[in-house]
Order: structure tokens, then C-alpha cells, then sequence
């Protein structure tokens, strides 16, 4: 089965960091884009960072310069780090891994909490 297993939310101080790990299993991890989204209460999910199997990245725009997006296909992991965060920031993150890029149907991570106090 499909397992995209999420750590490294929690809560943090305004102009803090994070780093969320995303560790997959059951999917070919070296041929999936895949991509952070984020969701507050009441909002939309919304991309905020994706990476495709060949490593190219792409940021929404109210992260870009300050989350990163990488992957390390030996540890089917993808990454992102969080700097500089803001209180917009928080919302559950969820992980997605997709074979044929992330517009496509794919595979969800469990969502995890980060919670930027102000």
C-alpha cells in the first residue's frame, strides 16, 4: 500500500523555522512529482511548493524566497524548509506524491500542523 508518512510541524514563533520531512513508500518515489499543499480553516487547499522527478521546483508566490522544496530519492524524503515564517503560514501541511505530475490524481500524506504565533 501507498504510505506517505509526514513529521517535523509544530507550533513556532513568527520569523522562526521548520522543516517538514515526507518519507514514501509503495510508489517508485524517483518517478513522482511531488508537492507540499497547505489548508487553513475555512480556506481552500492551495499548493505551496512542488518538485518534479527531475528536481525542477516551483513555489507559490507568498513562500517563494522563503520555503524550500528538495527531495532525496535515496530516502524516498521529500523536504521542505521553512524559514522566516508568518502567522498566514499556518495550516495543516499535507504531502502528495503523483506519477504523472501533481495536476494529476495522486496520493495523500496525513497533513501535519504548523502553528506560527504572532
Amino acid at each position: 500500500q501507498v504510505q506517505l508518512v509526514e513529521s517535523g510541524g509544530g507550533l513556532v514563533q513568527a520569523g522562526g523555522s521548520l522543516r517538514l520531512s515526507c518519507a514514501a513508500s509503495g510508489i517508485i518515489f524517483s518517478m513522482n512529482a511531488m508537492g507540499w499543499y497547505r489548508q487553513a480553516p475555512g480556506n481552500q487547499r492551495e499548493l505551496v511548493a512542488a518538485i518534479t522527478s527531475g528536481g525542477s521546483t516551483n513555489y507559490a508566490d507568498s513562500v517563494k524566497g522563503r520555503f524550500t522544496i528538495s527531495r532525496d530519492n535515496a530516502k524516498n524524503t521529500v523536504y521542505l524548509q521553512m524559514n522566516s515564517l508568518k502567522p498566514e503560514d499556518t495550516a495543516v501541511y499535507y504531502c502528495k506524491a503523483a506519477r504523472y505530475g501533481l495536476t494529476s490524481n495522486g496520493h495523500w500524506g496525513q497533513g501535519t500542523q504548523v502553528t506560527v504565533s504572532s
